[in-house]
């Protein structure tokens, strides 16, 4: 347990993947502001969690009056 509490400190990059688009080099060219980009998900499903890399849950999206978030929904087992 000792380890463990030293390592409680440590920062680690939280990544939530909103989805992954495929796009041509002549379409994100002609991107510009005000442009749209489809992200593949559907509003409302689920939204993959990362830390470091590696999948550690879903969550989704909550929008307030002055920023976005992610709740988190379900942490993901080890198979």
């Amino acid at each position: 347990m000792d380890a463990l509490r030293l390592l409680a400190d440590v920062p680690l990059a939280i990544e939530v993947e909103l989805g992954r688009p495929n796009l041509t080099i002549r379409d994100l060219l002609a991107l510009e502001p005000g442009s749209l980009v489809v992200l593949g998900r559907a509003a409302g499903e689920n939204l993959d969690v990362r830390v470091a890399g590696a999948l550690i849950g879903y969550g989704e999206l909550v929008l307030t009056d002055v920023a976005a978030a992610v709740r988190i929904t379900d942490f993901r087992s080890e198979d």
